[in-house]
């Protein structure tokens, strides 16, 4: 079933016109300056503290540090994240 599922997302973006971020369940990141993160497409925080937050993803963790950091929304796959942000990484997930 798996390789069924990876062969259909390419027809998906293709001939259905759907955004590969939506078919591929790809984090999207949206930011304002250095003062808004906007995260949708993620599995959960994993650390939340005034200086780091760090979401699961479907390939790992997305972390960002900084400080002054406030969850200004917080749903279910959507966050948005306010302060100071001076750094975004991509962890890839142990295999």
């Amino acid at each position: 079933m798996k390789k069924i599922h990876q062969y259909m997302r390419p027809l998906f973006t293709k001939y259905l016109a759907l955004p590969s971020d939506a078919v591929h369940e790809l984090p999207r990141i949206t930011m304002i300056g250095q003062i808004h993160a906007y995260i949708e497409n993620h599995k959960g925080i994993s650390v939340f503290t005034d200086t780091e937050l760090r979401l699961r993803t479907i390939n790992g963790y997305i972390q960002l540090t900084g400080n002054s950091f406030v969850l200004k929304l917080m749903l279910p796959e959507e966050v948005l994240l306010e302060g100071k942000i001076s750094d975004v990484k991509f962890i890839p997930e142990k295999e």
